[in-house]
């Protein structure tokens, strides 16, 4: 299973009402079976397909009136793919910043936070290493992006965007992943963001000119 967030699609199938049902207890296969209104080997076949996924694992045995049954439990992974209210808070401390600083300042504040997000994790290598870890940099915030070149010139696109929710009412912020990827990369990088209806990143990466 592609390790993105669990979204309402998936929430709405019988696997996805298991893991909603899993979260913050253990189960058994009789209990999911009363609650899912399913049989028991039905049961057993979604709980087989969600622990090859890593969603779901064993979690001790718990005494039966005839025999013990096992119960499950979410793995740790599975619960860091629940949504998250990040982004309406994000979009919320943007509004409020609005009010209180000038659009420059605001600017300067998000790239601020990019250039924290990115730490010490600026990278060696040739350009196109380097754009790597700019990637998986995104990965980490819920992006999916990937590296296209046009001609001469290099650049880092996703189908979607980590903080589309913000970025619809608030542009400003993705001079934060602009940031992100400048520091990491160790390159100039410029934002052509896409904001129309679902906002798209687009992002060119430029070599900075050696001095001299």
């Amino acid at each position: 299973m592609k390790r993105t967030k669990l979204d309402k699609r998936f929430f709405g199938s019988t696997r996805g009402r298991i893991v909603s049902l899993l979260r913050g207890t253990t189960k058994t296969v009789n209990e999911l079976a009363e609650e899912l209104k399913l049989t028991d080997n039905a049961v057993r076949a979604h709980l087989l397909s969600l622990e090859r996924d890593g969603l779901i694992r064993q979690s001790g045995i718990q005494q039966g009136t005839r025999k013990p049954h096992f119960a499950y439990e979410l793995t740790d992974e599975a619960e860091q793919l629940f949504p998250k209210a990040y982004d309406t808070l994000l979009n919320r401390l943007i509004t409020v910043l609005k009010t209180r600083l000038s659009s420059r300042a605001l600017k300067e504040v998000l790239r601020e936070v990019g250039r924290s997000l990115a730490g010490n994790q600026t990278s060696g290598g040739n350009l196109e290493a380097r754009v790597g870890k700019g990637l998986m940099a995104l990965e980490a915030i819920g992006g999916s992006a990937r590296v296209e070149k046009e001609e001469e010139r290099l650049f880092i696109r996703s189908g979607s965007c980590p903080l589309s929710t913000a970025v619809a009412e608030h542009p400003e912020v993705c001079q934060l992943a602009e940031s992100l990827l400048s520091e990491i990369i160790g390159a100039e990088v410029r934002e052509q963001c896409e904001r129309e209806g679902s906002p798209r990143c687009s992002f060119e990466v430029t070599e900075r000119r050696k001095p001299g």
